[in-house]
Order: structure tokens, then C-alpha cells, then sequence
């Protein structure tokens, strides 16, 4: 299969001792492309610096809902500085998570809108955290000027999709979909057209079936691509080259010698 692997945290401190082997391991797998996540409340240097090490990878970065509180005029400016790196894709992530309110729930709301301002006028998609706050999300994103995007490790409704849908947005999906008590997200994956569907590991967390419980990494994206292709009755490398193609033209990895399967 050739995948892309649209969400991951490999510069994390728990690849520490073994990254270079996660990267051989999801390039045997056959995930071509994968987007490196870094926190731009702390330092996104290390999701840069790997998307400079490998010509596969790529970069984000944004603040958290979780760390909200700490956005200020310099972690904006960081941002726009990360944003111009040849290799960054989005803005992200950003959002709201309402499940742990790590930060306030208003300081949430005003930074997220923030970042939507700040990626559209910086002309980049955006990646889209949210848990347990889909209606003051979809509050916010129906009034922004809204940039492209993706919800990523989506595990809301069918309902809640298609209203991210009718904005433009796509949806990712991650080892969730693999979990026996997941029918929301079966049926969420049955119904997202086709080109408007990603998957992603959201490693370390999220392992999909039948590595739950280990810590996760890019390889296993090929277990979420074919429990997703095996929801929507297709062929798994037919349903992983969509996605694949999907996730480049949201993300503008558009030349050959940028995303090109080998």
C-alpha cells in the first residue's frame, strides 16, 4: 500500500531511543508521506528538524487547546516564523477539548479563533483538535473567515462530520476506527466521501487494532487503512491511494519529487 501517514508525533521524547528505526519501519510499511506535529508553546524545532533530515516528512505547528493559556504575542510570532519554512504544511494543532480543560474554556475559544485568523491570513491549512466541544467548535468555525483543514483523530458523529463536511473541511481518522466498541466512527468511515478522508496514527497514542495498548507509530497507519477500506467495502490499496492523494493536495504536496509514490 502507498500511505500517508497525515498526523504523527515521532519527534516526541518517547522516540527518543529508537526514531531512526520507527522512520525504516514505516518506510518498509509503505507510508510514503507523514506530517510531524510540533507544539509551538514549547519549542517546534524538533518537527522542523526532522522534516529537514528526511525529504518524506513534513511539518506543523500550532498550540494545543491544552496550552492555551500560555498563547501570547510571541508564541504568535514563532508561529509565523515556523510558517515559513519550506517544509511546513499546516498550522496546527488547534482547537478545543473540553474533556480535560487544561486551559479555561474562554481562553480556548479566543485563542482558537486566533489561529484560524493567523493561518488564514498566512494561507495555510489547519490541523483541528476537538473533544467534547463540537458545538462551540463549529460556533466558532461557522463565523471565521475559515482556512482549509482537517479534523484529525475524529471520533464524533456522522452527524457532527457532515457539518464539518458542508465547511469545507476533511476528516481524519485514526486507530479509533479499528476499536470493537468504535460504530460511530464505522459508520462516519462508511459515509465521508472519498475524497475528503485521511488517516493518521496520531502516534505514540491511539494504537490501532491489533497493536492497541503498545505505543503507536507511523507503520500501523496500514491497520487503520484497511479497517477503513474494509468499512467502505473497497481494496486496501485502492482506498490507500486515495487517502494518500487526499492528504497532498490538502497539505500542497504537489510535485513529483515531493510526494511522488515509489
Amino acid at each position: 500500500m502507498v500511505l500517508f501517514d497525515t498526523h504523527t508525533h515521532i519527534n516526541d521524547e518517547r522516540f527518543d531511543a529508537d526514531r531512526f528505526a520507527v522512520i525504516e519501519n514505516m518506510r518498509r510499511a509503505g507510508v510514503q508521506l507523514a506530517v510531524v506535529v510540533g507544539d509551538a508553546a514549547a519549542q517546534p524545532e524538533s518537527a522542523f528538524a526532522l522534516a529537514d533530515a528526511y525529504p518524506f516528512l513534513y511539518a506543523a505547528a500550532g498550540v494545543h487547546p491544552h496550552d492555551a493559556i500560555k498563547y501570547n504575542d510571541a508564541i504568535q510570532a514563532r508561529i509565523e516564523t515556523w510558517m515559513a519554512h519550506p517544509k511546513a504544511v499546516a498550522l496546527g494543532e488547534i482547537g478545543l477539548d473540553y474533556h480535560y480543560d487544561l486551559s479555561p474554556r474562554d481562553v480556548q475559544k479566543d485563542v482558537f479563533a486566533r489561529q484560524l485568523a493567523l493561518a488564514r491570513r498566512l494561507n495555510k491549512p489547519v490541523i483541528i483538535h476537538i473533544r467534547e466541544a463540537h458545538g462551540d467548535a463549529m460556533d466558532i468555525l461557522r463565523t471565521a473567515d475559515r482556512p482549509a483543514g482537517v479534523l484529525h483523530c475524529y471520533t464524533g458523529s456522522w452527524e457532527s462530520a457532515k457539518a464539518y463536511l458542508d465547511m469545507g473541511f476533511y476528516i481524519s481518522l485514526s486507530g479509533a476506527v479499528t476499536f470493537k466498541n468504535a460504530p460511530k466512527l464505522a459508520q462516519v468511515a462508511q459515509n465521508v466521501p472519498l475524497d475528503r478522508l485521511l488517516v493518521e496514527t496520531d502516534c505514540p497514542y491511539m494504537a490501532p487494532v491489533p497493536m492497541r495498548g503498545q505505543r503507536n507509530e507511523p507503520a500501523f497507519v496500514a491497520y487503520t487503512a484497511q479497517k477503513v477500506a474494509e468499512l467502505r467495502g473497497m481494496d486496501a490499496e485502492e482506498f490507500a491511494l486515495a487517502a494518500y492523494e487526499n492528504g497532498r493536495r490538502l497539505f500542497g504536496i504537489e510535485s513529483a519529487a515531493q510526494g511522488k509514490p515509489t
